[in-house]
């Protein structure tokens, strides 16, 4: 076996619109193909004894047990290493659970399909997968621990933290998108003008000043003791020599800890004794130069969790400990406690592993203990001297017994520290009374405070601390969102989508934009190139100015990685027609409509499928949406459209040279269609097209009437407005036209209007497209030959695989179907056509180029139109 091609999908993709993390790899069976499952001596029975918990997977048959019974019965080694590459997941700690495999038009090759939670994993478990396959199949061992190591190490180093994930997980819950910023715990919710950020419980809202001050242990102690909120006595010091005489003012039993520490990391409490408090120092300075000694308060140890200025939940925490059975060693008991699968290193899980450190050791050695020490049954023996989780400690909820006068005490902390998350660190005998009456007290304030705490407590009430957290962020039931519409097709998304861009820009928006030629905002370009995927979508939708998203999505982006966006408001499909086929596996132009029906999946339920209905499969979506659909037509009496609005229904026509908007049998104007300059007075149908698809997705997005008009009475195929669309070169005696239509269906929307516009002869700038199929290319030119009365054939500057000799064939062929006859001219260069195409043109002629270089083009001809109006204004001053 072979892996051809290897990547992931992150978004909406061909595969699935809600399963959004996929693996996807491109996998040649090679021999396999003629060898099924139950052709491999003994495959099966290896496979059942390595991972027998591949027995959950019940595969087609509904039942446990049903894979294997595919196995036994004969399957594609493809479908096997799919299974397996979601068991491995699964067995590291990530389920998952989607998988697909489909043959990829090729002999022997398939996409084999599945899903991942963590991308260095799910990369990793497929090519472990064909391994473990690879492995069984010659009868070898193989060792399944070292890869499931190898995943769950990626799973704790790159999955969100139990804090971040329970926000991400209540934002989604209320349709809020998220997008990860980072491999680490940056977030965003939301997009443009509307998002925010989260890294883990830090807000970008969150103060850096109230963030620095908590921060400061010293500094938060000298704030509180102003408000007349209990905390310890103490002082900072910075070196041992002052260790003394801290110790004297503060006096015995005390606390040393980092002045900027955090988790309890360098933190030892409870100390009685000079020896004692100068290791403690020591451990305590490994973290901060600076230290606080502090008055040790003797008490239960309790975390309070303010959000928004509100107490939501208080936890009771316990130090790491072992409770002995009269068996096991201490070092036995750690163990056992660790096997528990809630824990895990880090903060990957809702308990951390106990470590054995110098803290511990420490522990031991004072007590007369050992880690190879038997406890006696029943007798408790804590671990550590601070109950932080994350070095092992546990808690209890005991929100409802806390007294009003704490919860106003806490929620005032987090006031004058200014904190909207904030975690207070309390010692007390208990908290249902006050800590002001009970000898309890203040220890620290915490930005970023852990949730693990209070989402899955030990023992206690479970609390959904993440929806406070959303409801401070998305006040009154906001989600978010930002209008987005999504334009999709295989002729018009340009054109269609910078008409929309200037309709939202009309309306007032600010206005984000990405298509084929590149990214912009309100107007201005920020980046040049191909942007009509995925990665250039985010762009606009992490811009905080953005209010109105333009999204043209192609179909190379959606196969590539999916959308870039979860959903959208409005989706444009213009139409699909034969290109770009025989790539990516999308082999015919049904499998390419379904590319396209991605983007209307996607819109949300209260949203528009904007549905071409003169388009056979685009008409066709309308049942694979979950959402309202709305159609347009240049017909106004198609069946399609008048059953759409007798059903209530809301269309865009072109009746007696209007564009109207009709829903059910209200009619409402938008323009005539020769006030529209776009069309070139009705003539250029396919912009007509275009125009109806930008009005009506507008119109259902709630861009005002008046801004659509406007932007329709004043949008010009101007190379500024639409570049390589249409644009039109005036010389007087002759007309060039530039257009950047690189396929049949593009060539013939064209052609329609060259035969309208009125020529003496009508010559056209053609090439071929090299990774395009033999046949279309030979169709593009067969098609041009029936529109042109002279063909220049010119070359791309990159040829895509083939040479130029093997495109030029192909085009000349093309042509020869239709015409032995007809006049060709060859270049190997797009300026030297053009130069040819403008200089030799005749009067009443009308010369098409399509484009390849648009700016470079558009640049050239211009210099043309000026020498040639330079040349004229000096003949006329001659005479």
């Amino acid at each position: 076996m072979k892996v051809l091609k290897l990547k992931t999908l992150n978004g909406p993709n061909f595969w699935s619109i809600r399963k959004t993390q996929l693996v996807e790899m491109l996998l040649d069976l090679e021999e396999l193909e003629t060898q099924p499952t139950n052709l491999i001596p003994g495959f099966g029975e290896r496979l059942e004894a390595l991972m027998p918990s591949l027995y959950r997977h019940q595969c087609s048959e509904g039942v446990p047990g049903g894979f294997f019974l595919r196995v036994k019965d004969g399957t594609w080694m493809g479908h096997v290493i799919e299974h397996i590459a979601l068991e491995m997941q699964t067995l590291a700690g990530m389920d998952v659970g989607f998988g697909r495999t489909r043959g990829n038009g090729v002999e022997g090759q398939y996409h084999v399909v599945f899903a991942y939670q963590v991308k260095q994993a799910g990369l990793y478990a497929a090519t472990a997968s064909v391994r473990l396959a690879e492995a069984l199949i010659a009868g070898n061992a193989y060792d399944l621990e070292s890869d499931l190591e190898q995943l769950r190490h990626y799973h704790e180093q790159y999955s969100l933290g139990p804090s971040t994930w329970s926000v991400v997980a209540e934002a989604r819950k209320r349709g809020i998108p998220v997008m990860r910023l980072d491999e680490g715990a940056l977030v965003q919710l939301g997009y443009g003008s509307q998002k925010k950020r989260i890294e883990a419980t830090l807000t970008g809202d969150t103060g850096i000043i109230a963030v620095e001050m908590a921060g400061n242990k010293d500094r938060t102690k000298k704030i509180l003791e102003d408000a007349f909120v209990p905390v310890p006595r103490g002082v900072v010091i910075s070196s041992q020599a002052e260790l003394e005489q801290a110790i004297a003012e503060v006096g015995y039993p005390l606390v040393v800890k980092p002045l900027d520490g955090n988790q309890g990391k360098g933190a030892t409490t409870n100390i009685r004794s000079i020896g004692c408090a100068q290791d403690a120092f020591i451990r305590a300075q490994a973290i901060s130069k600076d230290v606080i000694v502090e008055q040790f308060i003797a008490g239960c140890d309790f975390r309070a969790l303010v959000i928004n200025y509100q107490l939501v939940a208080v936890a009771q925490r316990t130090p790491a400990a072992v409770t002995g059975d009269g068996s096991h060693s201490i070092r036995e008991l750690i163990d056992l406690v660790n096997a528990d699968p809630r824990r895990g290193n880090g903060h990957c899980k809702v308990l951390s592993k106990i470590e054995i450190d110098a803290a511990t050791v420490e522990i031991l050695t004072k007590q007369g203990l050992s880690l190879d020490t038997v406890l006696p049954e029943g007798k408790e023996l804590w671990l550590k001297t601070t109950a932080n989780l994350s070095t092992g400690g546990t808690a209890a909820d005991i929100t409802d017994s806390v007294h009003p006068a704490n919860k106003l005490l806490f929620e005032r902390i987090a006031r004058n520290i200014g904190l909207d998350i904030c975690g207070i660190d309390v010692m007390a005998p208990e908290l249902h009374s006050p800590i002001a009456e009970n000898g309890g007290a203040v220890i620290e304030v915490n930005a970023a405070p852990g949730l693990r705490m209070h989402l899955e407590p030990t023992s206690g009430r479970p609390r959904n601390v993440a929806e406070p957290i959303i409801d401070m962020l998305f006040p009154n039931g906001s989600n978010g969102r930002i209008p987005l519409i999504a334009v999709t097709g295989t002729n018009g998304k340009t054109t269609t989508s910078r008409l929309l861009a200037s309709m939202a820009r009309q309306a007032g928006y600010q206005t984000g934009l990405t298509t084929t030629d590149g990214i912009y905002i309100n107007g201005s370009q920020i980046y040049k190139g191909d942007c009509a995927g995925p990665a250039s979508a985010q762009v606009i939708l992490k811009d905080s100015s953005i209010e109105f998203a333009i999204l043209e999505t192609a179909r190379g982006g959606i196969l590539r990685s999916g959308l870039g966006y979860d959903q959208c408001d409005c989706a444009v499909v213009t139409n699909v027609a034969e290109d770009h086929l025989g790539i990516e596996g999308i082999n015919t132009i049904e499998q390419l409509a379904k590319v396209k029906s991605v983007v209307p999946e996607t819109v949300k339920a209260d949203g528009y499928a904007v549905l071409n209905a003169d388009d056979d499969l685009v008409y066709a979506m309308r049942h694979r949406v979950k959402c309202k659909v709305a159609l347009f037509s240049i017909y106004p009496d198609s069946v399609r459209v008048q059953e759409h609005c007798e059903a209530g229904g809301r269309a865009a026509i072109l009746d007696e040279g209007y564009l109207i908007i009709r829903e059910g049998n209200r009619l409402l104007p938008i323009d005539e269609v020769q006030n529209i300059p776009l069309t070139m007075g009705g003539k250029a149908q396919f912009n007509i097209y275009n125009a109806m698809g930008a009005a009506l997705a507008a119109y259902c997005t709630g861009v005002t009437m008046p801004a659509i008009r406007a932007t329709l009475r004043n949008f010009r195929n101007s190379v500024q407005n639409t570049p390589g669309r249409l644009n039109e070169f005036n010389f007087g005696d002759f007309t060039v036209l530039v257009d950047y239509a690189h396929n049949v269906h593009g060539l013939k929307a064209v052609g329609q209007l060259v035969h309208a516009l009125p020529a003496t002869r009508r010559i056209g700038v053609i090439a071929g497209i090299g990774d395009r199929r033999s046949e279309d290319i030979v169709n593009l030119a067969t098609e041009s030959a029936r529109i042109f009365d002279e063909i220049i054939i010119r070359q791309d500057e990159d040829l895509r695989g083939r040479t130029e000799f093997e495109i030029s064939s192909l085009l000349r062929s093309g042509i020869q179907k239709v015409a032995q006859d007809k006049k060709v001219n060859y270049f190997s260069n797009e300026p030297s056509a053009i130069d040819h195409a403008v200089s030799s043109a005749t009067p009443g002629s009308l010369t098409v180029i399509f484009v390849d270089n648009v700016k470079s083009v558009c640049e050239r001809v211009q210099e043309h139109l000026n020498k040639y109006k330079e040349a004229r204004t000096q003949m006329r001053a001659a005479v």
